[in-house]
């Protein structure tokens, strides 16, 4: 089939007026399909204007839901996938409504915040005969696939020793927002870790123990044991947090991975990646409920931990009391 008879998948999307709804707008149409209609409570979304002016609009979830209910009946323009770039707390309501209109859900992470969320969530995929499907893009990651491979093919039995540091400063904002409400977000190291915990897990395996040293509402810090590594990790939200040197050079991102004491490079590639996550899925990939399991598991056992403090094997950062007393 050449591209001109290529069949148009249709897509709705929820969450239209998110961070991270453009990179789906434009993994829509780069994968030559077409967005008919998006949601969101707020109407500043002229982002769709570059992409597909035509989609319809509502802020109103009742009039979108029946919309989408119109749409199946009538057949015409039937959605074939909702995309959801909602708040976290929301995901699993939207994946639901999703299936109640005859459309496979193509879910930002997490997926849903609760392990017990997955259990249901496979039930209504049962029921439905439609499939959930979640963006782990950093699986499609040609440096991170590189790494699967190497560890794949390394000595059996070698444990590997990581340490994880990511901070993306943000601004006051985000205390106000849904992000800096533990039960809309799952707190930090859900909202901007979970991914991070997906691809080590992917390529090092399942958790086989999980500590929490530090939490707070904008840095969080712990120890993963996996069954190929030892994981010191660090995420935090506070520029403060940030090396000097490179806060001196107008940096307010930094995001290291060594392993067993040498850098990973994966900062290049990410422009991509929603796309690549599109194409997967439609050609018949994608990553399901059970891909996600295992990083929604961690990050929910981390909400629930309580933190022990400076005790075993913590991240060296948090030595520097600044990041322990404020």
């Amino acid at each position: 089939m050449n591209n001109s008879e290529k069949k148009i998948t249709n897509f709705a999307l929820i969450g239209a007026a998110g961070y991270i709804a453009p990179r789906h707008m434009k993994a829509i149409k780069e994968t030559g399909n077409k967005l008919i209609t998006a949601l969101d409570k707020y109407d500043g979304v002229g982002i769709i204007d570059s992409f597909f002016p035509d989609a319809d609009f509502f802020t109103e979830p009742e009039r979108f839901d029946r919309h989408l209910d119109k749409l199946r009946r009538k057949g015409e323009y039937k959605i074939d996938y909702v995309s959801i770039c909602s708040p976290n707390y929301l995901h699993d309501a939207h994946i639901r409504l999703a299936l109640r209109n005859d459309a496979h859900a193509i879910c930002e992470k997490p997926l849903v915040l609760n392990p017990w969320n997955v259990d249901a969530l496979k039930e209504i995929e049962k029921e439905s005969g439609k499939q959930i499907f979640t963006i782990l893009q950093l699986r499609l990651h040609p440096a991170i696939i590189a790494l699967k491979k190497k560890i794949d093919e390394g000595p059996a039995g070698k444990i590997y020793d990581i340490d994880l540091s990511y901070i993306t400063s943000r601004g006051k904002w985000y205390f106000v927002s849904w992000k800096g409400f533990p039960e809309k977000s799952g707190g930090i190291a859900t909202n901007i870790g979970v991914h991070f915990f997906d691809m080590l897990s992917w390529i090092f395996g399942d958790v086989e123990k999980n500590v929490v040293h530090l939490m707070e509402e904008d840095k969080a810090a712990g120890y993963l044991h996996l069954k190929k590594a030892r994981v010191r990790w660090f995420l935090s939200i506070d520029e403060k947090a940030i090396p000097q040197a490179l806060l001196d050079a107008g940096k307010r991102t930094y995001r290291s991975l060594t392993i067993e004491g040498e850098e990973f490079e994966f900062s290049d590639g990410f422009t991509d990646l929603h796309t690549r996550s599109y194409e997967h899925i439609l050609s018949g990939g994608g990553f399901g409920l059970e891909e996600a399991r295992q990083s929604i598991n961690t990050v929910h056992s981390i909400r629930h931990l309580k933190p022990v403090g400076l005790k075993g094997d913590y991240h060296p950062w948090l030595n520097s009391l600044q990041l322990i007393n404020k």
